[in-house]
């Protein structure tokens, strides 16, 4: 669709594969899909590598869809947050309805997929996620609450469980785990990019905590965060689930993790607000991926 906005940074050229792909959250479907197989991967019982590759297709899937209905949610405040403005429709590149389409045309076949390849146990976990992100975060909390980001986070910490639910559909404590780490990771993590873009959500009108409570009271909230976090992930290791080995990892990124948290706490500024933002990715993909080593190793040794 050629772009007819007048917006500022509105342009005049068709719609590429790379606008498209922008819609879907490249970035945060990365973490989705990645913690997804580390579920499906910690599960006891495992599955064909063509069926692990459908049931990661469907998550991935749904996570693009809930992305895309999102930005056609939020694009009125798209276009007022310097973050946000060159997004492909604040830009103009694509149309909001092109958007809604492709958001539900995607979470659809994303759980229709996942029903006919794992389970509709999984299936129904994943429809709920989308829901959780797209309506009840997306169209509820983020404009109402400053709380928005701790209670939505829970969307963002169901691939866990989604992805051990896809080849073993009985819930048990140990996926409960990794959706609690999400959970408790997530409030930090987002923000310190919030403290970093306070006069984005201001200008935008959204209670983010920064906006609401002020740097301080935000500062507090993410260094208690991040402790309850670090005894969060000791937890698949004190209660038998996970080796030594996934236990002295945890130890040292929750560590760093910390200490990163300190620092923003004790000299608050943006460069320190962005370190850890920045930190907060890789300790993710790297608490999971000790987590997928840790099965590794016990399968071998045992």
């Amino acid at each position: 669709m050629v772009a007819t906005a007048t917006h500022p940074y509105a342009e005049t050229r068709e719609a590429s594969i790379r606008d498209y792909w922008m819609l879907l959250k490249p970035g945060v479907m990365s973490l989705v899909v990645f913690t997804a197989w580390v579920g499906l991967y910690a599960a006891p019982i495992s599955c064909s590598f063509s069926q692990g590759v459908l049931i990661v297709l469907a998550i991935a899937l749904g996570s693009g869809g809930g992305a895309a209905i999102n930005m056609w949610y939020d694009a009125d405040i798209d276009r007022i947050m310097n973050r946000t403005q060159k997004r492909p429709i604040p830009s103009g590149v694509i149309s909001e309805q092109d958007v809604l389409a492709l958001g539900l045309i995607l979470s659809a076949l994303s759980v229709m997929l996942l029903g006919l390849s794992a389970n509709w146990a999984a299936a129904g976990l994943l429809a709920f996620a989308i829901w959780f992100y797209a309506v009840f975060y997306t169209m509820l909390l983020k404009r109402s609450t400053p709380q928005n980001i701790v209670i939505g986070g829970a969307a963002g910490a169901f691939p866990p469980l989604i992805g051990w639910l896809s080849v073993h559909p009985v819930i048990q404590l140990e996926p409960i785990l990794y959706v609690l780490i999400i959970f408790m990771w997530t409030p930090p993590h987002f923000w310190a990019l919030a403290l970093y873009r306070h006069d984005d959500y201001k200008n935008a009108s959204i209670p983010m905590l920064p906006a609401v409570k002020g740097e301080r009271s935000t500062l507090n909230h993410i260094l208690f965060y991040t402790i309850v976090l670090v005894f969060v992930t000791l937890l698949p290791y004190l209660l038998g689930y996970r080796s030594e080995f996934y236990g002295v990892g945890a130890m040292v990124l929750g560590g760093i993790f910390f200490v990163k948290a300190w620092n923003l706490w004790r000299t608050p500024n943006k460069r320190s607000s962005m370190r850890l933002f920045g930190f907060s990715i890789l300790y993710l993909f790297a608490l999971f991926g000790m987590i997928v080593c840790d099965v590794h190793l016990i399968q071998y040794f045992l």
